[in-house]
């Protein structure tokens, strides 16, 4: 989801996501093409160290960057709860419905992954090296691992749960610093994230190259069943975010009392843009519409729309931990409820921190700390990234659904007070 710099104060990044695409379509051809042939082993002895470069400097990244967006966002995110009792309103509905989208991923991936398994013939390839299953960790296990003895330990060792969780309440113990130095450390913040961002954006122009050696390895080892593993992922994965699409019709005629056609022809025209430009910042004219066509007052909607785009993805924490989960499977990774659980709260607190960014980089940021958070190796991520532009238009549908859905909730909620 492509967003302009203005809409968050990050740099403008532009991710290659056609030609990633491409890369991985043409590594598969040649994977399967030259496979049993003498001409396989000069392409391997390129393209092997050619993908696992490049997904070793995208590991790189993610932590420095994951720490900056989330002091931004969460201090984006008080500040707007701030604003006045329309603003709390809003934000709490922001949180409800996160929580709530996580929580339904935490149960229905696993559910659909068992009732649809993995095509067995592509996983351990596409899953980069299966991980040592060990034991399931308990409650215990994920609470310690929340409480390091020492965070700059935690950090160097890669341990992303209790990094998050630091930064998290390193940005709450702000609000009780004094204006001046507050803003001076948020701005620090906001620079180190800015700064990773276009070391991220730099690394992910490179996406086609190391893209492409990746699936040349993966296609010379299992065929064309690589194909099908990445399409069923693709289904598993947009099913979260449907569900968070028809979760906004729920929302808007349980609680904005909307009539379900009266909704569903207000959402048409914003349906277009967004599958036309997969950006809920594009998408905002046409939301602010469709508000006025619903009868929400303009004054709600011209407040409460722009925050949602500002500090709220509806399907962020939902097919976020879809993509965690369809990880473990792939890396036989066991799943205990603390883990899912541990899963959940990180996919909450990163996507309050990965807003207004191209999905490929919201990609990168959101799966990694939520799969390290779950014990998950993040090396699949690799190569799901390169198809990430076709279940990011189910991510940006749902998301407006639900943008609309808030809006008009909290305008007759406050209509009753």
């Amino acid at each position: 989801m492509q967003q302009p710099a203005a809409a968050s104060g990050f740099p403008e990044i532009r991710v290659p996501a056609a030609l990633t695409f491409a890369g991985l379509a043409a590594g598969f051809l040649a994977g399967i093409a030259l496979k049993d042939t003498a001409a396989l082993a000069p392409l391997l002895a390129v393209a092997e160290p050619m993908g696992s470069l490049w997904l070793r400097a995208l590991q790189l990244t993610i932590l420095p960057l994951v720490i900056g967006l989330v002091v931004t966002g969460i201090s984006q995110t008080l500040a707007a709860a701030g604003g006045g009792h329309l603003a709390r309103r809003a934000v709490g509905l922001f949180v409800a419905v996160l929580l709530t989208a996580g929580t339904m991923a935490a149960l229905l991936v696993p559910s659909l992954l068992a009732l649809f398994p993995i095509p067995a013939s592509a996983a351990q390839a596409l899953s980069g090296g299966a991980a040592d299953a060990g034991k399931v960790p308990g409650v215990a296990d994920i609470l310690n691992a929340m409480m390091p003895e020492n965070i700059f330990a935690a950090a160097a060792s890669g341990a992303m749960l209790p990094v998050v969780i630091f930064a998290s309440v390193f940005a709450l113990a702000l609000t009780r610093v004094a204006d001046a130095p507050r803003r001076l450390i948020v701005q620090f913040f906001e620079g180190l994230a800015a700064a990773m961002m276009v070391v991220v954006g730099w690394v992910l122009m490179l996406a086609p190259l190391g893209v492409f050696g990746l699936a040349v390895s993966l296609a010379a080892q299992t065929g064309a069943e690589a194909i099908g593993a990445l399409a069923h992922y693709i289904l598993v994965v947009s099913a979260a975010g449907l569900v968070v699409l028809i979760g906004g019709f729920v929302v808007a005629v349980v609680v904005a009392r909307q009539p379900l056609g009266r909704f569903a022809r207000a959402m048409v025209p914003v349906h277009a843009v967004a599958i036309s430009t997969q950006s809920s910042l594009a998408s905002l004219p046409a939301m602010l519409a469709a508000t006025r066509r619903l009868g929400v007052r303009e004054s709600t909607a011209d407040f409460v729309l722009p925050l949602a785009v500002a500090i709220f993805r509806a399907t962020s924490p939902a097919m976020n931990m879809a993509v965690a989960i369809y990880a473990a499977k792939l890396t036989g990774v066991p799943l205990s409820p603390a883990a899912l659980a541990a899963g959940v709260f990180v996919a909450f607190l990163v996507s309050l921190s990965s807003v207004s960014l191209p999905g490929t980089i919201s990609f990168v940021i959101s799966v990694g700390p939520i799969a390290n958070a779950m014990g998950v190796p993040i090396a699949p991520l690799a190569l799901l990234v390169a198809v990430e532009m076709l279940p990011d238009i189910m991510r940006t549908l749902g998301n407006v659904t639900m943008d609309v859905a808030v809006t008009s909730s909290a305008d007759r909620m406050m209509g009753e007070e």
